[in-house]
């Protein structure tokens, strides 16, 4: 009998342990588990989920470092386009379920498996961000979920696994905490509600700096080279040093209030030092660097990026267009950008990039100039103004 090849996405937590043990040994598949690090584990965080996925009986177990491929599918766009959900969230989270579902659908069409599984309930985002990538990438392999499926309440599943002998960690962490390269969500009692702050415990980086610290943050072509003339031979190494350096200082803590891919709204805490940092300086190169029009647009198409990227629809043609419109962009956005920390907040301090349109070779704002004349700008006045004058003037006679 030929054996049923099932995927499932493990991170080694409660569901996924449940899927892990109740697809095989119920079901009878044969488990393949995988786990795609997007930047959030440490090498012996891995090792453990490893260990902890064979004690459950899979048949084999592989660990994907996705963090480079992460950053250059998905990442980089978030950079060029300073793409921020509705002016405040980074994309932490939804960024990165992307790219953990499109490795595991490889994983899954490498394996020539008959189904694939995760352990999302029926009540996030998740569900449909999965859902849609694996529909798309590997259609006619079966989806199970057996979390949302049954509709197990978290006791139900606790009983399961202790009867079936399962050791782990059963308590519920007070707090919800998911780590990435593009920063950490963090949920818990608080964030159910509309109103209420995240108590000091609850974030993962504990601030234990004081004072100030100045970063020189250097892009070539829109992509972090260097930081404080240190080099890096990745990008994605550049965002950790920097997380690294200002995290301690408690910057890029906030609550972030959207609205869901199911329709209804959601509330998280997320801190994101690193993220805020780079795409506020990385923006205030391009309103050096980049035209007005070229702003514009890239402000109007990030925008839907964004929202489009939050919704799981990665796949969609629309969003490689958008790509090679933010990449061409990003030709001239060469420079270095000086950035102050300070206990929860950073300043921009300035820029300098031999591509600034600030150049004083075309005048000082305000003080002087030398590309036109006082008798120019009185000729440009009255034509930049002709149409809507005439407008008003025939609107005038009209009413008379």
């Amino acid at each position: 009998m030929q054996s049923k090849k099932l995927v499932l996405g493990f991170s080694g937590g409660l569901d996924t342990t449940y899927c892990a043990l109740y697809l095989s040994k119920e079901k009878g598949y044969e488990v393949h588990s995988v786990i795609v690090n997007t930047g959030g584990f440490t090498q012996d965080e891995l090792k453990a989920v490893e260990q902890h996925a064979y004690s459950l009986g899979v048949k084999t177990h592989t660990t994907i470092d996705a963090v480079k491929s992460y950053y250059e599918r998905i990442v980089k766009f978030l950079i060029y386009g300073n793409v921020l959900k509705n002016n405040t969230y980074p994309l932490s989270v939804s960024a990165e379920r992307l790219s953990q579902a499109v490795h595991i659908a490889e994983h899954a069409k490498a394996l020539h498996a008959v189904a694939v599984a995760h352990g999302s309930t029926g009540a996030g985002n998740d569900q449909v961000r999965f859902d849609m990538i694996f529909n798309i990438m590997i259609p006619g392999v079966e989806i199970i979920t057996p979390i949302r499926d049954l509709s197990l309440s978290r006791e139900a599943e606790i009983a399961y696994l202790k009867e079936q002998g399962v050791e782990m960690n059963f308590e519920k962490a007070a707090y919800s905490i998911n780590k990435g390269l593009w920063g950490t969500s963090v949920g818990g009692k608080e964030t159910l509600q509309s109103k209420g702050l995240l108590p000091e415990e609850a974030w993962p980086t504990p601030v234990t700096k004081i004072g100030t610290e100045e970063l020189a943050i250097h892009f070539e072509k829109g992509e972090i080279n260097s930081v404080n003339n240190q080099h890096f031979t990745h990008p994605a190494e550049a965002i950790q040093y920097i997380q690294s350096i200002a995290g301690g200082y408690g910057i890029g803590r906030d609550i972030h209030v959207g609205d869901t891919i199911i329709g209804i709204k959601g509330r998280v805490g997320f801190e994101a030092a690193a993220p805020m940092i780079i795409l506020k300086a990385h923006h205030a190169l391009e309103k050096h660097v980049l035209t007005k029009w070229q702003l514009s647009w890239k402000d109007q198409l990030a925008q839907f990026y964004g929202n489009w990227l939050h919704e799981g629809q990665i796949m969609d043609p629309v969003m490689r267009d958008i790509e090679a419109f933010l990449l061409h962009s990003q030709e001239q956005v060469t420079g270095t950008v000086s950035v102050q920390l300070m206990p929860y907040r950073f300043q921009v301090i300035g820029i300098e990039s031999p591509y600034d349109l600030m150049s004083s070779k075309f005048g000082k704002y305000g003080e002087m100039n030398s590309g036109w004349t006082g008798q120019d700008v009185r000729g440009f006045s009255k034509i930049f103004g002709n149409q809507t004058a005439i407008y008003h003037h025939i609107k005038s006679e009209a009413n008379d």
